[in-house]
């Protein structure tokens, strides 16, 4: 099993790096068939700005790794808490990150009453967890220890690189698709003389493909970026098992978690995918058009009964 356990980190770890290049690749490409509609089809015009955005994702990503943890943390208006405030979460985390061989992370409480827990950070050695108000009053101990256990597994996983990294990415190509269409919109670029080989046809075609993956390369980016974020919560629900081999704190946090109503305020779709749970419920306004960020709960709930060879009703809570 903890072969099994270590192969899939390797692998996680493996895909992360191709998934981040691969986003940079879809972010110089976008740029440089913007470029090429913007310069009236001057394929060196279009080369220079490529290089410009290669270079500002790299400029990106590295932000991210560095700046990003502290702009989500402030984002979401965690504050953060000492040993003395609160001793019994802290020696929960203190066990969970001694048996995952994890530094201490830092601890963060967002005052909601929202049920919900976040890791962020660009390394183990930089972690961050932020935990609810609402979680910590209304969870037992092992549910708690379970959510913990969860959060500091995408910590040992480096998920929480992964999705820094990916949300700036992701909101870069975003930015680029949005503002291309603006320039359509104001720019009229048929007055602008072309470059192209074959005159107006030519730039037409160009920016009849180029308006196509200002729309597409959003909706792309977006679903592998949720694909992704899916199958790291199963490996992180699994992990997390691995630490406290009590699969049933968990999948009664996680039931908890799902029928709790309250609304997370302060969540948004750049950091909605961090969290242990969609904070963003369907009934809520701004959960129109999102695609899940998260694999059924349901799905996750039965999987960690069926380790605890409780497959079956729903443990008393």
């Amino acid at each position: 099993m903890a072969r099994t356990f270590l192969d899939l980190i390797a692998a996680n770890r493996r895909n992360s790096v191709l998934l981040i290049a691969a986003f940079v690749l879809l972010v110089v490409a976008t740029v440089y068939a913007f470029a090429l509609v913007l310069g009236g089809g001057d394929p060196r015009r279009s080369l220079q700005a490529g290089a410009v955005a290669l270079v500002v994702a790299i400029l990106l990503t590295i932000w991210g790794a560095y700046g990003g943890a502290s702009a989500i943390l402030a984002m979401s208006r965690a504050r953060e808490i000492r040993k003395e405030e609160d001793p019994q979460l802290w020696n929960v985390v203190e066990e969970l990150s001694i048996a995952a061989g994890l530094p201490m992370p830092k601890l963060y409480l967002i005052d909601d009453e929202a049920l919900n827990a976040f890791a962020t950070g660009r390394d183990p050695a930089h972690a961050a967890v932020a935990i609810t108000k609402g979680l910590r009053e209304k969870l037992t101990r092992d549910e708690l220890q379970g959510v913990l256990a969860h959060e500091l597994s995408h910590v040992r996983n480096l998920d929480i690189r992964f999705a820094m990294l990916l949300a700036v990415l992701v909101g870069l190509l975003v930015l680029l698709c949005d503002l291309f269409r603006r320039w359509l919109w104001w720019g009229r670029p048929g007055r602008r003389r072309t470059s192209a080989p074959g005159g107006g046809a030519a730039i037409l075609i160009i920016m009849v493909l180029a308006i196509v993956l200002s729309i597409i390369a959003p909706l792309l980016a977006r679903l592998i970026q949720l694909a992704a974020s899916r199958q790291r919560e199963y490996l992180a629900d699994a992990s997390a098992v691995e630490l406290t081999r009590y699969p049933l704190g968990l999948a009664n946090a996680l039931a908890k978690i799902a029928g709790d109503q309250e609304v997370l305020e302060v969540a948004n779709r750049a950091t909605q995918h961090l969290y242990i749970v969609n904070p963003i419920h369907p009934f809520e306004e701004r959960a129109k058009g999102l695609f899940s960020t998260h694999p059924p709960i349901e799905e996750r709930i039965r999987r960690l009964r069926a380790l605890a060879g409780a497959d079956s009703p729903m443990a008393a809570t």
